[in-house]
């Protein structure tokens, strides 16, 4: 017997139209064709059309429903119109398309927060230094900074020295971490070794002038690797703060790590209990670690007795995330931290209490960084989500306002390690900073994010670092502090870049200094088998320049500390 088919009606597909752009030429040519009449007989004619077609499309439309209705089947309706993705209404389009970033109508500047323009002819995406008043070289009669002048100023050259830019890439390590990273801090006294955390909370050591060789610890930290410091006194100790609510401390020979505190000894017991460190900085002249968690508590560990002393100290405000601590290089006893509340605050820690901060710098957004000058510790630079990089020339001035706000593209959305603008700590006239940028630039079609080297004392934008095989956001930047020498994390990658004339002299362009280390491949759904969800970028993907050889690595290599990485 022959099979039998059951014939059933597929669903109507209804097609929504932007109908006022999207007319047909034959409708225009029909109209066309009309007899021209009298503008009464016009208006009575289109009235009465109106009403006619009007009742016809609501009967068929309750046709076409009790139709579906009988036969249990309802109208597809497939609309083709235009939606902004901003602010989700119909009409018109906005966001990214392509390399190009297209403003909402609805909505002000994406750069500058400020309504009447689009982010693509924004004065200060244009010219960088656009409303930014320059530094000025006048004598002061404030006593404090006079002696300040005569004391520390000798040490510090008057001539303003050319930069130096690391604008090329030298060696890379593709895929170093399974999950984004989140800091970058270089060895104090070894200047080819760098050290890296990401989301994981694994610890990186890596040896740029041995490209291949990875070590990563991977058991020191249960989640995100917020800050990490090494110790004064043992060159070869790091400590490191974590979301886990701890304080880790580990040789980097070994990989044995101790932890000093642990704010959740009962583990989780929910959101409104558990601690999470952020901020970090350590003080050596008082031999005291200091850490911040997200209430807005500051704790004093001695990195002596691995101890916590006295009781936690509230610097923020309460339930508010503490993310930057930063003592001053000249004067340890002044500390600056910054938060989530919209807030950077100078304390003395000789007095170091609730409520007693010597100044607060209020931002208009969360505040991402705050640091002195890494020189003389005069100047405080600070980033804001609002956009906005502020300086302060003179700690020893009016600090009610800052001396300049600077215009620069890093208000993310999530997935992206806060963007933080850092001194150049070669810099002898304290007025460099690098700090990468959101939005991104249109490269023979690519969408590229450089990184930015800004002039703090003019707003000038001297130089904006970018490959074309790097297509992935670069927010963790860092100087080297003796070499000419740029470090920076996007994604799960490590990027070393150094001056192209120098680099070019000194040798040529080795294929074998980029390396993609193994990774486990991503699952079905965009997530990987280790748990990796939130970076969505494929770093493999992004090096598809015709003179970069890539070099497959296992994730377990020998490192040079004699033992096995850990992935």
């Amino acid at each position: 017997m022959a099979p039998q088919t059951r014939r059933t009606s597929f669903p109507k597909v209804l097609i929504e139209r932007d109908t006022d752009s999207e007319r047909s030429s034959s409708d225009e040519e029909e109209e066309g064709k009309e007899e021209p009449q009298s503008e009464e007989e016009d208006d009575g004619d289109e009235e009465e059309e109106e009403e006619t077609a009007l009742e016809n499309e609501n009967r068929k439309a309750y046709e076409e429903a009790s139709d579906a209705k009988k036969k249990g089947k309802a109208p597809i309706t497939i609309s083709l119109k235009k939606v902004c993705k901003v602010c989700k209404k119909a009409g018109h389009e906005a966001g990214f398309k392509g390399a190009t970033y297209i403003d909402c109508p609805m909505k002000p500047c994406f750069l500058c927060k400020m309504p009447g323009h689009t982010t693509m002819t924004c004065p200060h995406r244009v010219v960088t230094e656009h409303g930014v008043i320059p530094a000025t070289h006048r004598d002061t009669q404030n006593p404090v900074e006079f002696v300040f002048g005569r004391q520390l100023k000798p040490r510090i050259t008057r001539f303003k020295a050319a930069y130096v830019i690391p604008d090329q890439v030298h060696c890379a390590a593709i895929r170093y971490h399974s999950r984004r990273v989140t800091c970058l801090e270089f060895h104090p006294t070894n200047n080819n070794i760098l050290l890296s955390g990401d989301k994981k909370g694994q610890l990186g050591v890596w040896d740029f002038d041995k490209v291949h060789e990875k070590t990563v610890y991977g058991n020191i930290h249960s989640c995100i690797l917020n800050n990490m410091r090494f110790s004064p006194a043992n060159d070869g100790t790091i400590y490191a703060a974590s979301s886990d609510g701890t304080i880790s401390c580990t040789d980097l020979e070994t990989g044995m790590s101790s932890s000093l505190m642990n704010l959740n000894p009962d583990g989780w017991q929910g959101p409104s209990t558990w601690r999470m460190l952020y901020g970090m900085e350590m003080n050596s002249e008082k031999g005291v670690v200091l850490v911040a968690d997200n209430f807005g508590f500051l704790y004093l560990v001695d990195s002596r007795s691995n101890i916590q002393t006295g009781e936690p100290i509230l610097v923020h405000k309460k339930g508010s995330k503490v993310v930057g601590l930063h003592c001053n290089p000249v004067q340890p006893d002044l500390l600056l931290s910054c938060g989530n509340d919209h807030f950077a605050r100078m304390w003395d820690m000789r007095r170091l209490q609730a409520a007693s901060s010597l100044y607060n710098l209020e931002h208009r957004r969360v505040v991402n960084s705050a640091y002195f000058s890494p020189l003389s510790g005069s100047k405080i630079l600070t980033t804001s989500q609002d956009n906005r990089l502020r300086v302060w020339d003179s700690i020893f001035g009016n600090l009610e306002s800052p001396s300049r706000e600077i215009v620069h593209s890093h208000d993310f959305n999530r997935h992206l390690t806060p963007f933080r603008a850092e001194w150049d700590p070669k810099d002898s006239s304290e007025s460099l900073a690098v700090v990468g940028r959101y939005i991104s630039e249109n490269y023979h079609g690519t969408a590229l994010h450089p990184i930015d080297f800004i002039d703090i004392s003019t707003g000038q934008l001297v130089a904006e670092v970018m490959d074309p095989n790097i297509t992935t956001i670069s927010p963790v930047n860092k100087l080297h502090p003796r070499d000419d020498v740029l470090a920076s994390g996007s994604s799960r990658s490590l990027f070393m870049w150094r001056p192209k004339a120098k680099f070019e002299v000194a040798e040529q362009m080795d294929s074998r200094k980029i390396v993609v280390f193994g990774g486990q491949e991503k699952k079905r759904g965009g997530k990987s088998q280790d748990g990796y969800d939130d970076d969505s970028d494929d770093d493999t993907n992004n090096l598809k320049g015709k003179n970069v050889k890539l070099i497959k690595k296992s994730g377990k290599q020998t490192s040079r500390y004699g033992h096995k990485a850990k992935r």
